[in-house]
Order: C-alpha cells, then sequence, then structure tokens
C-alpha cells in the first residue's frame, strides 16, 4: 500500500473541515431568522430611522428602551444583523478609537414606520412561533401516508383558516401581515407592471382578496376599473366601509361573480391541485370568452433571475407553504392546472421579484 502524503491528509483534512462548516452553516441559519425576529420585536429599524439614519449602539438602547447592561448582547446581535446585510456600520473617529455607528439598508429601510413599503407584519408573521413550531416535526409528518394533516395541522390541531376563525390574536397576525405584503407588492406591480390593468374596460373582481389591500390599490390607480373584492362572509363582514371597492360575501370554491377580469393574489399555492382546477373553472365561467382574463399573481419556480438567492427563496417559500399544504409551482405544474380548468392560453411575466404575474384567456 502506498503512503499517504503530507499534502493529501491535509486535503483530506480539509476537505472535512469545509463539509462540517457546510453543516454547521444550515444548522445554525435559524440564528439569521431569530436575530431578525429580535430587531422587529425591538424595533430597531425605527431607532435608527429615528437617529436620522444612523444610531450608536446606547442610542438604539435608549430607543429600545433596553436595560444599560444588554448593551454588550446588543452588539452582538447588531454584529449578526450587519453581517447578514440587515444593517451595516460605520466608525466614528475620536481619541478612544472610534465608535459604531450602525446605518440602515435597502433591506432594513423596508422595516420602518408606517409607510406602504414597510414589510415587517408580513414577517413577524412568518416568523412568529405559530408557523416556526411547524417546522419541529417536519421529519415526523414524512413518515405518514398521504392524505393526512398538513405539519401546520399536526402541530396545532387545526387548517390554518380554521385556527384563524377560533383565535383572533392569529386571524389578526395573517391580516396585518397580507395587508402588509399587499401594500408593498401592489405599489410595485402598479408602477412597473401597469399593462396588465391598461386594458380592462369594465370591472375587476379580487378572488379571495381579504380586506381589499390589493384591490383598493388597483381602484386607486386605475379608476375607470370597477373593482370588487370576493371572500367568506366573516371576512367581509370587517371589511373597510370607506372606499369605492365592493365586497361580495361568497365561496370561491362554489362561484366567482361575473367580471371581465379575475384577479388572484397570492391565492392558488394555497390549494392543491384539484382544488385550483375548481378555483380556475370557476373564474373562466364568470370572464367573458372573449376579451376576459385571469390575473395570477404568484411564485412561478425557476422563472426570473437565476440568482442564487432568488431561486432559493422560491423553494424555501415552497417548503414553507407545504407546512399548510400548499404548493409553489414550476411553469409545467402551472400549465397543467391552467390547461386542466379549460384555458386556452398563458402568458408568465417574472418581473416581481421571486414572483410573477400569470395571464391566463380563456
Amino acid at each position: 500500500m502506498a503512503p499517504v502524503k503530507a499534502q493529501d491528509a491535509s486535503t483530506d483534512q480539509q476537505t472535512m473541515l469545509d463539509a462540517q462548516l457546510q453543516l454547521w452553516h444550515h444548522t445554525f441559519g435559524y440564528i439569521k431568522s431569530m436575530a431578525l425576529k429580535a430587531a422587529l420585536d425591538l424595533r430597531i429599524p425605527d431607532a435608527i430611522h429615528q437617529h436620522g439614519g444612523s444610531a450608536t449602539l446606547p442610542q438604539i438602547a435608549t430607543k429600545a428602551t433596553l436595560h444599560p447592561s444588554k448593551i454588550p448582547c446588543l452588539r452582538r446581535l447588531m454584529r449578526v444583523l450587519t453581517l447578514t446585510g440587515v444593517f451595516q456600520h460605520s466608525t466614528t473617529t475620536d481619541d478612544d478609537g472610534g465608535e459604531l455607528v450602525y446605518e440602515l439598508t435597502p433591506a432594513s429601510r423596508l422595516l420602518v414606520g408606517s409607510v406602504t413599503t414597510n414589510v415587517s407584519p408580513f414577517l413577524n408573521m412568518v416568523l412568529g412561533t405559530v408557523f416556526v413550531s411547524s417546522f419541529l416535526d417536519l421529519g415526523e409528518w414524512f413518515q405518514h401516508e398521504l392524505p393526512d394533516p398538513s405539519p401546520f395541522k399536526l402541530t396545532h390541531g387545526r387548517h390554518v383558516w380554521d385556527l384563524a376563525i377560533h383565535d383572533a390574536s392569529f386571524a389578526k397576525l395573517c391580516d396585518n401581515g397580507m395587508v402588509a405584503d399587499s401594500g408593498f407588492i401592489m405599489d410595485v406591480m402598479v408602477k412597473e407592471c401597469g399593462d396588465v390593468f391598461q386594458g380592462i374596460s369594465g370591472s375587476l373582481v379580487d378572488v379571495a382578496g381579504g380586506l381589499g389591500g390589493a384591490t383598493q390599490a388597483i381602484a386607486k390607480a386605475f379608476p375607470h376599473i370597477e373593482c370588487s373584492v370576493l371572500d367568506l362572509p366573516n371576512v367581509v363582514a370587517v371589511a373597510p366601509t370607506d372606499t369605492d371597492v365592493k365586497y361580495i360575501a361568497g365561496d370561491m370554491f362554489e362561484s366567482v361573480p361575473s367580471a371581465n377580469v379575475v384577479f388572484l393574489k397570492w391565492v392558488l399555492h394555497d390549494w392543491g391541485d384539484a382544488e385550483c382546477v375548481k378555483i380556475l373553472k370557476n373564474c373562466k365561467k364568470a370572464i367573458p370568452s372573449e376579451g376576459g382574463k385571469v390575473i395570477i399573481m404568484d411564485i412561478v419556480v425557476g422563472a426570473g433571475s437565476s440568482d442564487q438567492k432568488n431561486v432559493e427563496t422560491q423553494v424555501l417559500f415552497d417548503l414553507f407553504i407545504m407546512t399548510i399544504n400548499g404548493a409553489e409551482r414550476d411553469e409545467k405544474e402551472w400549465k397543467k392546472i391552467i390547461f386542466e380548468a379549460g384555458f386556452r392560453s398563458y402568458k408568465i411575466m417574472p418581473v416581481l421579484g421571486v414572483r410573477s404575474i400569470i395571464e391566463v384567456y380563456p
């Protein structure tokens, strides 16, 4: 047997260390999420913003009402958040060698104040204990035969929609999250992708549109469109009344109100193929065969930028939505349910980050 060269042994050891690093990087990845959640809970982005966009640790601690004894711990938290790009820092110059000053980045600017671009409520929903705990026994869930309870139901004893009906605080968390997402993404959509609404000469119904955040953005940007929202009676009962948007109580699995255009924002990813086909068939019945269309905003896995972060986020979201028995679909899977519902053609426009606009024609 040939002797092992020192260089070969060193290479083998480095390979093992690199492999361990990769596993550790995955293992401790959840700490990045929890550090972000802590920043949201402590309103650190607001604290920095209120100091003019840059603040020292003592200034952040004062705004966040932390005891001075926690400043060393806050430094360690901010070190993670700056390393991961949530914040950035610079160093002041003084006789003592300088002090770190923390600043907002494009990412943390989306976590500030009450502006429509604040996505904090959506992140609070996803990072909340209810959803995070659904992943703790994912391995056990995989050992059961389908159909079985979703990971969410296996953990909490109820499906996500049922829990929202019985738990007011969870319902509010979800409502706030979806309103925040609508405020952010619809602002982008009407400014950058308004062409999909320009040709609408009549009416639009937002199916499962909740409290109407998305629809109100469309109505404001395109006042010539008669906009309405279809959702369950308990949702419509608490819908805003100071708006021109019309709210219709109903069930998308039963029927969809007639309109020139049907809008589905982040709806179909909540359901399996059979349910999606049923919803889409009802949408097809609701629109005219000439000039009608369905506009879907959802993830098309593999569409858009080939950047690793984009693709990884799409597949991570697919695993997240799997916990409530939902699914993100690639183009082949979208094509299957669209054609099975009786539509003749579709067009995918990957223009909203990880999400796409899909226009579907009868």
